[in-house]
């Protein structure tokens, strides 16, 4: 059973940084998987903000992260890394991290692209 654990959320103050990361634990090949990042703030529907192909270069799909908001990947920890910088209050939501099943090696904004989801993990930026 794949699962996908989202970690490094927190309370910082707006100009501040995070690193997120998301680990696939027992997803084989995983560098064969486009892995993408969601949010969801307070009475808002879910958002994709920025994805990383099996190729390891990025798609953006919130115009207000970009130059912000950096996506890599580890393929040997099985780990996505989301590093938010400049960090504004309305960058606060639950992130979650989101895997497609293996052998989907393109990415797409939409949530239904994704098989695996982890719980998300609480971003406030304070102003």
């Amino acid at each position: 059973q794949v699962q996908v654990v989202e970690s490094g959320g927190g309370l910082v103050q707006a100009g501040g940084s995070l690193n997120l990361s998301c680990t696939a634990s027992e997803l084989p090949y995983h560098n064969n998987a486009a892995i993408a990042w969601f949010r969801q703030a307070p009475g808002k529907e879910r958002e994709g903000i920025l994805c990383i192909k099996w190729s390891g270069s990025p798609d953006y799909y919130a115009d207000s992260v970009k130059g912000r908001f950096t996506i890599s990947r580890d393929n040997a920890k099985n780990t996505v890394y989301l590093q938010m910088n400049s960090l504004k209050p309305e960058d606060t939501a639950i992130y979650y991290c989101a895997a497609a099943r293996v052998g989907t090696l393109y990415c797409s904004p939409s949530a239904s692209w994704y098989h695996y989801w982890g719980q998300g993990t609480q971003v406030t930026v304070s102003s």
